[in-house]
């Protein structure tokens, strides 16, 4: 084996075919070399480069003629909220049109998919399962609420004058249509299920678990995308979730909320919230691992506050050692 022969500059940093390093003059002994890692049968990256899955998957469908990325690997490319059980699923997804063989290769898992015009983009360059269609095809594979996270984000949008502007990968009317153009796929009954439950304006997973905690619970309704304003009716504040009837809101703090930077705009946030009459609750990870006691029993607790009659007692549950600051506190 040899890697006495320099790499051409465009093969380097990337997952490259034997066929592409053949034709920039490399030689078949160099495809041996110590310094490269083979990514299956006609693939090699260079072991110095960083992992990058978009390269790999250009090189796999460079190699299989009519293929496709999907399922799993187009949901990373898409950058969709795929639960954390599935970092363990190895090997790229790969599909073919039904008339042609199914994609055979170490490390690939293959499908045969019935495509539309539709169903394709192109990341980057590299053919990839549309946004609908990989969420389709994840449908087997997932649960209700997590098929419901990557619904609300892909049809995330905000339209308001307190906060960035942000369109959807594709709006919720447009996702509904595709799903009811494809009522027999499989898993198309928790799809369903999942869409009667998306709600435009939800940021992360997080976002989407604290809405579905409160739209199960018995506290009353909470909206997203809303926007507080001022006498005047300028927009000052848009709260994750709102409780309009009681002046009520809900933010979920990340890990994002903890950088110097974000904590002064939180403090400004939190002081024109209360500022303009509102009661407001902060829920955090520790909130959401504690369960549904905490997170709905802190809630309810501000809306007691704007007004609620809280007949069922929700506030009134005790938080005893529920807290990761006070233990005795009720």
């Amino acid at each position: 084996m040899t890697t006495s022969e320099p790499l051409p500059e465009d093969l380097r940093w990337r997952a490259f075919t034997v066929g592409e390093a053949l034709e920039a003059g490399l030689s078949p002994a160099r495809m041996r070399g110590k310094d490269l890692a083979s990514l299956g049968r006609g693939l090699r990256m260079p072991k110095a480069a960083p992992f990058n899955l978009l390269e790999k998957c250009r090189a796999l469908t460079h190699t299989v003629p009519n293929s496709v990325v999907s399922h799993v690997s187009a949901a990373r490319l898409h950058g969709l909220f795929l639960p954390s059980r599935l970092d363990l699923r190895e090997g790229t997804d790969l599909a073919r049109p039904l008339h042609e063989p199914i994609p055979r290769r170490d490390g690939v898992r293959g499908h045969l998919l019935l495509l539309g015009p539709k169903d394709i983009a192109l990341i980057g360059g590299v053919p990839v399962t549309s946004v609908q269609r990989t969420l389709l095809d994840l449908a087997p594979l997932l649960g209700v609420d997590e098929l419901l996270v990557i619904a609300d984000q892909i049809v995330c949008e905000h339209h308001l004058s307190s906060r960035r502007e942000k369109f959807p990968m594709l709006a919720l009317p447009a996702l509904t249509r595709y799903m009811a153009a494809h009522t027999g796929a499989r898993g198309m009954k928790r799809l369903r299920e999942a869409l009667k439950l998306t709600r435009v304006g939800s940021d992360s997973p997080r976002e989407t678990q604290l809405r579905l905690m409160i739209e199960r619970s018995h506290l009353p309704t909470f909206v997203t995308n809303f926007e507080i304003r001022d006498a005047s009716g300028k927009g000052l504040v848009s709260p994750d979730l709102a409780c309009v009837d009681y002046q009520t809101c809900a933010e979920y703090d990340g890990g994002h909320h903890f950088t110097p930077e974000q904590q002064s705009k939180d403090h400004d946030r939190d002081y024109i919230t209360q500022d303009l009459g509102w009661h407001q609750v902060l829920i955090n990870n520790n909130d959401m691992k504690a369960g549904e006691q905490v997170v709905i029993t802190k809630i309810a607790r501000m809306l007691v506050a704007g007004g609620w009659a809280d007949t069922r007692k929700l506030a009134r549950r005790s938080l005893k050692d529920r807290l990761n600051t006070r233990k005795d506190y009720e």
